[in-house]
C-alpha cells in the first residue's frame, strides 16, 4: 500500500492532522471517524463494532461491573463477524455513531503491543535505521501497537498459536512488556475513546496507509526497548488489553 491510498480517498490530510495532534474529540465525530475506519478496512484491517465508554468510567454493555470497560467487542462472535467490507463498516459507524472498534488480528495482519516509552524509542530507532514500519497507534492508558502482517494464514494451520502464548507470566523474561496478538486476540483501531472524562482515546502516530512490515523486522528492537524498559522501571509493569470479553 503506498502513500497513493490516502491521497486517492482523500485521507492523507485526515491523517496528518491525527499525526499533529488534532484528532477528533470522539467517535461519535462524523467528519473524522467513518474515514479512518473506511482507511482501516480498506488497508485490509478486519473490523467489528465494540463497546464504548458511558458516563466516563462506565461501560455501554449491560454486564454489571465490566472488567474492560470500553476495551471489548459487542459481539461474542466478533471473529466470524470481523470484516473489511466497505458497505458493512458504513452501516456499523453510521448505526452505532458512539461505538469503538475492534480490528481481529491473527487472519491478516498481527499487532506487537509494547509500553508506550518503549515503543517511542523503538520507533525512533526503526525510522532512524531505515527499517520499513507500518501502522502504529498509541493509546493513552500507556501501550503503544505496531501493526505488522501476520505469522500464519488459513493455509499453514501450523503456522498458528493462539495470542495467550504470549502472554503467559513464563513468558515474559523473554519478552519483557512484549504483547504478541496473533490468532484469537483483537486490538482497539483508531479512533476509539477510552474510560474516563479526560478524553483519553486511540489514535493513529502512523496512518493505515502504511504498508504492514514483517514482525521480525522489528522484533528485536521492540524486544530490546521493552527490556531497557523493565529494567528501569521495575515497578510499572503495564498488562496489555485483556483478550476476552
Amino acid at each position: 500500500m503506498s502513500a497513493e491510498f490516502g491521497a486517492r480517498n482523500g485521507l492523507r490530510g485526515r491523517l496528518t492532522h491525527w499525526l499533529r495532534g488534532g484528532a477528533p474529540q470522539g467517535p461519535a465525530d462524523g467528519d473524522g471517524r467513518e474515514p479512518l475506519l473506511l482507511a482501516a478496512a480498506a488497508a485490509g484491517l478486519p473490523l467489528a463494532p465494540a463497546a464504548h465508554p458511558v458516563a466516563g468510567y462506565r461501560c455501554s454493555c449491560d454486564r454489571v461491573g465490566c472488567p474492560t470497560p470500553a476495551r471489548h467487542p459487542v459481539s461474542f462472535a466478533w471473529q466470524t463477524q470481523s470484516t473489511t467490507d466497505r458497505a458493512q463498516v458504513e452501516r456499523w459507524a453510521r448505526h452505532q455513531p458512539q461505538a469503538n472498534f475492534i480490528t481481529a488480528t491473527g487472519t491478516v495482519h498481527d499487532v506487537l503491543d509494547v509500553p508506550v516509552e518503549a515503543g517511542r524509542q523503538a520507533l525512533d530507532r526503526l525510522l532512524s535505521s531505515g527499517v520499513d514500519v507500518g501502522p502504529v497507534a498509541q493509546s493513552d492508558d500507556g501501550r503503544m501497537l505496531f501493526f505488522t502482517l501476520t505469522r500464519g494464514t488459513p493455509e499453514d494451520e501450523d503456522e498458528w498459536w493462539p495470542c495467550e502464548l504470549d502472554c503467559h507470566p513464563e513468558t515474559m523474561d523473554e519478552h519483557p512488556g512484549l504483547r504478541w496478538h496473533c490468532r484469537g486476540s483483537y486490538v482497539l483501531v483508531p479512533p476509539a475513546r477510552l474510560p474516563g472524562d479526560d478524553g483519553r482515546a486511540v489514535h493513529w502516530l502512523r496512518g493505515p496507509e502504511h504498508e504492514l512490515p514483517d514482525p521480525l523486522s522489528l522484533l528485536e528492537i521492540l524486544t530490546e526497548a521493552c527490556a531497557r524498559y523493565a529494567a528501569a522501571e521495575p515497578d510499572h509493569a503495564q498488562a496489555a488489553w485483556p483478550l476476552r470479553h
